[in-house]
C-alpha cells in the first residue's frame, strides 16, 4: 500500500491526512490535526511560523508511527501570506493578511500603477492585502532590502522539510504579481514597485517533486519520504478536490467562502473588474472566483457570545430564529474588527437581542452575498448554472445551505468532504501512481 500525506493548514486549524489506493478507490485517514490562528504582537497580528513548522513536524512524525511508511507529502494553506528570508533565516514577524499594515500603502501603489492596469494584467481581484501591497510596506520599512528570498508560507514550510526553495503557481496568483499571458511573474509590475528581482524566479506547477526530507528531518520524524508540490493554494487544491463529472459553480466554504467556477482562460475585461473577480491559478484552468467573507463572521461571533457552544447548536440556535436583520458580509469592517458582535451592531444600526440573532443574520447575509456574486459570475461567464456545489468545512451546514439554494435558486450539492486534503492527494497520486 502506497500511502501519501496531504497537510493542509487553514487560518484556524490545520490536519494531516493520508491517502492511498485501495480497490480502485481513495481511502483517506486523519492521523493529526492542530489549531492555528493569528497572534497579536507589537501591535500587529502575525503567524507564529515556528509553531506551524512544530504542528507539521509532529503529524509527520503521527503518520509515520502509524502506516510506518510514506512514500510521499505535500503542503497546502491560504494564500497571500508569505516568510522573507535572509539566506536560511527567516526574516520576523511573519504577518498575518488581517493586519492592517497595507493601508496607507495603497494609494502609493495605485499611484504608480493604477488598479485598473493591474487588473489588466493579472486578473486578481483587489483585497487590501494582497502580497504586492504587503511587499510594498516591506520595501518602506526596509525590510525588503535585507531578503534573499520570498517563499509563501507552504513553499516556506517544504523547503524546511526538504531544503528546496520553491515558487509555485496557484499561489502565486494570488499575489497580484502573476502575468495572466504568461503565468509568470509579470516583470512591469515588480521593476515599477521596485521590488528586488531575485525574489521572483520561475514559477513551478503542481506535481514538481522536490525531493527528499533532509537527513535531520526524517530522523526527527522517523522515516523519509519524497516531497512534491501539490496546488499549494488550499482553494485550488479544493477544486482538484471536488470530483464533480459536469463543470459547476463552487463554493470553498470555511474560514472564507471562495466561490468561482473553471474558465478556460483569464477573463480581465471591464464587466470582471467592476465586479472584482478574480483569476487564480488552477491545474490546468483558470479559478474564476470572488472572495466572500465566509464562516470568518460566524467563528468570531461565537468566541464573544458562547465560545462553549458546539456548532451544531448554534446553527440550531439561528435556524430557531426569526430575525430578519441583514449586513454586507463583505463590508471591510468585518475583517478584522476588535469586536464582531459591535461590528454587527454598527452595520444593521441597531443592537440585536440574543447570540441567535446575531447568528441568524450572519447565516442569512452570506446566503444573500453568494446570491449576488453568483447572478454577477453567470452574467460575466455567459453561462446559466443549474447547481451549485459546497465543499469543505461550511458544506456540512444544512441551515446555511438551505438558506443559499433558496436564495440564489440553485440546486445545491453539498459535499462534506475534506475537499483540500483530496485534491492535495489526487496531485501526488498522479505523480506517483
Amino acid at each position: 500500500m502506497r500511502v501519501c500525506l496531504a497537510v493542509d493548514i487553514g487560518a484556524t486549524s490545520g490536519r494531516h491526512i493520508a491517502g492511498w489506493m485501495e480497490d480502485g478507490q481513495l481511502r483517506t485517514r486523519e492521523v493529526y490535526r492542530f489549531s492555528n490562528g493569528v497572534c497579536r504582537k507589537d501591535g500587529h497580528l502575525i503567524w507564529d511560523i515556528d509553531a506551524l513548522e512544530r504542528e507539521v513536524l509532529a503529524g509527520i512524525r503521527a503518520c509515520f508511527r502509524e502506516f510506518r511508511q510514506i512514500h510521499s507529502l505535500s503542503i497546502d494553506t491560504w494564500g497571500v501570506d508569505y516568510v522573507l528570508l535572509a539566506g536560511d533565516s527567516p526574516i520576523l514577524p511573519v504577518y498575518a493578511y488581517r493586519d492592517s499594515r497595507t493601508e496607507s500603502v495603497i494609494p502609493e501603489v495605485h499611484g504608480k500603477i493604477p488598479f485598473s492596469d493591474l487588473y489588466r494584467y493579472t486578473g486578481c481581484q483587489f483585497q487590501p492585502f494582497n502580497t504586492i501591497y504587503q511587499l510594498y510596506r516591506d520595501k518602506l520599512t526596509g525590510r525588503l532590502s535585507q531578503a534573499t528570498d520570498m517563499l509563501m508560507i507552504p513553499e516556506y514550510l517544504l523547503y524546511r522539510l526538504c531544503g528546496i526553495k520553491a515558487r509555485e503557481y496557484t499561489n502565486a496568483t494570488t499575489t497580484g504579481m502573476v502575468s495572466a499571458e504568461t503565468g509568470q511573474f509579470h516583470r512591469k509590475i515588480t521593476e515599477t514597485l521596485g521590488y528586488p528581482e531575485h525574489l521572483f524566479p520561475q514559477l513551478q506547477h503542481p506535481g514538481s517533486v522536490l525531493g527528499e526530507l533532509l537527513p535531520e528531518v526524517a530522523e526527527s520524524v522517523g522515516g523519509s519520504c519524497k516531497v512534491i508540490l501539490c496546488a499549494t493554494h488550499d482553494t485550488a487544491s479544493a477544486v482538484e478536490g471536488i470530483g464533480m463529472a459536469e463543470d459547476v459553480p463552487y463554493i470553498s466554504s470555511g474560514t472564507w467562502s471562495l466561490l468561482g467556477v473553471k474558465t478556460p482562460k483569464p477573463l480581465t475585461d471591464s464587466r470582471s473588474l467592476a465586479a472584482n473577480y478574480s483569476n487564480e491559478g488552477g491545474v490546468g484552468y483558470n479559478r474564476y472566483q470572488k472572495n466572500i467573507m465566509g464562516l470568518w463572521l460566524v467563528e468570531q461571533l461565537r468566541l464573544e457570545l458562547c465560545p462553549d457552544s458546539p456548532y451544531d447548536a448554534i446553527i440550531r440556535t439561528a435556524e430557531e430564529n426569526s430575525c430578519n436583520a441583514l449586513v454586507n458580509a463583505n463590508d471591510p469592517t468585518f475583517l478584522s474588527p476588535g469586536s464582531m458582535v459591535a461590528a454587527f451592531d454598527r452595520a444593521t444600526g441597531y443592537a440585536l437581542h440574543t447570540p441567535g440573532d446575531y447568528f441568524r443574520c450572519a447565516f442569512a447575509s452570506l446566503a444573500l452575498s453568494y446570491r449576488d456574486a453568483l447572478h454577477q459570475l453567470e452574467e460575466n461567464v455567459g453561462t446559466a448554472y443549474t447547481k451549485l456545489c459546497i465543499v469543505g468545512g461550511g458544506a456540512k451546514n444544512h441551515f446555511l445551505n438551505r438558506l443559499t439554494q433558496k436564495a440564489t435558486g440553485k440546486t445545491v450539492v453539498a459535499l462534506p468532504i475534506e475537499a483540500t486534503a483530496l485534491g492535495n492527494l489526487k496531485i501526488q497520486l498522479e505523480v506517483f501512481p
